[in-house]
């Protein structure tokens, strides 16, 4: 090779160089979101997580990518978090209750996690304390098995006769044990019968539903999960079928046909895990920021359901409703 062509090719190395460094430092940081859900499922909350985000300066597609990892089966998720792990994202975001937290814990110990739970994240080993978690993780708790014993007492309320009451509990989820407890203890408070039964598979869902049809509880009481707000359209429907009041934590579930909810804004939640990512983006450590406690609820009343099963709400309930769907 010739001196001159020499120079020229090292002086185009050398043009070349910064530009493609400029341009690796430019990539946007990628998030990795972890659910059990399918996305059709969850298209309103993942409307208030992008909300989220973009209060803290961050826009998908634009200055920030999201590689989002669905699971629709419990068993699936510690590959899928492996997956994550492997493509080095900048954070992981668990949206879907402790399965999908545990699964990113255990894949890794050093890309920060933000988790969405139902309970108490520090009895389940996710994070050392609330104002001070400590490691790899932080996120937002909405307290959902703790209102175990009010929405007992609500529906007490809306069904001053009832007595057998239905609990559809899923075996997977770890926070159970928090709300079997609260079950039991409120229930026999305030004169309820309760029957614990599991469901942690669509195929499970129809078989307790075809023993509650031939027993006859008096209500349908679904425990908080994930799994039953992705299957909130098949639980409506065959507490339709046979005609059976069904309360829960989830609004989802009581604006396709569930009779009545009580629980966390969970929409907003999925917002604040967005700012929290951002935070995070932005350099904050998840050991410093605490974990965000859900302390608005809201009652919202299907009154719908109520006409299709011949109840009258009590004015009582109505007046203290935060939304009534008509």
């Amino acid at each position: 090779m010739k001196r001159r062509e020499f120079i020229s090719l090292l002086g185009g190395a050398a043009a070349v160089w910064p530009f493609a460094a400029r341009a690796q430092q430019l990539a946007p940081p990628v998030i990795g979101f972890l659910e059990i859900r399918s996305p059709e499922t969850i298209t309103e909350r993942l409307r208030a997580f992008r909300q989220g985000l973009k209060e803290t300066g961050y826009v998908e597609g634009e200055n920030v990518a999201i590689d989002y990892r669905w699971a629709e089966q419990t068993e699936r998720l510690p590959e899928l978090a492996a997956q994550l792990v492997r493509r080095q994202v900048a954070v992981i975001v668990t949206t879907a209750g402790f399965a999908t937290a545990l699964a990113a814990k255990g894949a890794t110990t050093t890309i920060p996690i933000v988790f969405g739970v139902s309970d108490d994240p520090v009895k389940h080993g996710l994070v050392a304390s609330l104002a001070r978690p400590g490691g790899n993780l932080t996120g937002v708790n909405l307290l959902s098995t703790e209102l175990t014993a009010k929405r007992l007492e609500l529906l007490r309320e809306m069904l001053p006769r009832a007595s057998r009451i239905a609990v559809l509990v899923n075996p997977a989820n770890t926070a159970n044990t928090t709300t079997l407890r609260e079950v039991e203890a409120a229930g026999r408070a305030i004169g309820f019968q309760t029957q614990i039964v599991n469901a942690g598979t669509s195929r499970e869902i129809d078989t307790a539903f075809a023993a509650f049809a031939r027993e006859r509880p008096d209500a349908v009481f679904l425990g908080t999960d994930a799994f039953f707000n992705g299957r909130r359209l098949q639980l409506a429907n065959w507490a339709s079928r046979h005609a059976l009041p069904m309360t829960s934590g989830s609004r989802d579930i009581c604006e396709v046909g569930g009779l009545m909810s009580y629980g966390s804004n969970i929409v907003d939640s999925y917002r604040q895990q967005g700012v929290y990512v951002g935070r995070i983006l932005k350099g904050a450590k998840p050991a410093d920021l605490p974990v965000e406690q859900f302390a608005k609820f809201e009652l919202v009343i299907n009154a719908q359901t109520a006409r299709i099963l011949d109840l009258e709400i009590p004015p009582t309930l109505l007046a203290r409703a935060d939304e009534v769907i008509e």
